[in-house]
């Protein structure tokens, strides 16, 4: 199949520039658009009352941080990067999103092959929700 728009979905960790070099290496082949993502988690959903800090004010600023770590990655790439985008809140569900908002044709994630993944997997929920095809690449 022929995808005409790729998004990477990354975590903003050591191991983000092997997903967008793999990424970046495809939509080069397929003459395809490639875009980056990033989803963090929505503190203000996880606040308890418990501390007083303004939620609203640290989730702008993680934002605009991940937004220029996603500018890095995107300038690294050595391929044009159509979107950076970052989101906060369920991972599946904003993902889902940007792919209808932007018509994604298939997602590259990766997967940390360690023992918190075999309990905590985000890869799972994108296995069960994504509507478009996935693409799974281990990371040691």
């Amino acid at each position: 199949m022929a995808y005409k728009h790729i998004m990477v979905a990354i975590d903003l960790s050591d191991d983000s520039f092997v997903l967008v070099r793999k990424a970046a290496d495809l939509a080069r082949k397929l003459d395809a658009k490639l875009s980056l993502i990033h989803i963090d988690v929505n503190y203000a959903e996880l606040y308890t009352g418990l501390i007083d800090i303004n939620l609203s004010d640290a989730q702008h600023r993680m934002a605009e941080d991940a937004q220029k770590q996603l500018q890095a990655l995107a300038n690294q790439a050595n391929y044009p990067v159509s979107h950076t985008l970052v989101g906060s809140g369920d991972l599946s569900d904003e993902i889902c999103h940007a792919i209808n908002d932007i018509d994604v044709e298939l997602v590259v994630c990766g997967h940390h092959q360690d023992f918190w993944s075999k309990i905590l997997s985000s890869a799972k929920q994108l296995l069960n929700q994504t509507p478009v095809d996935l693409l799974m690449i281990p990371l040691k």
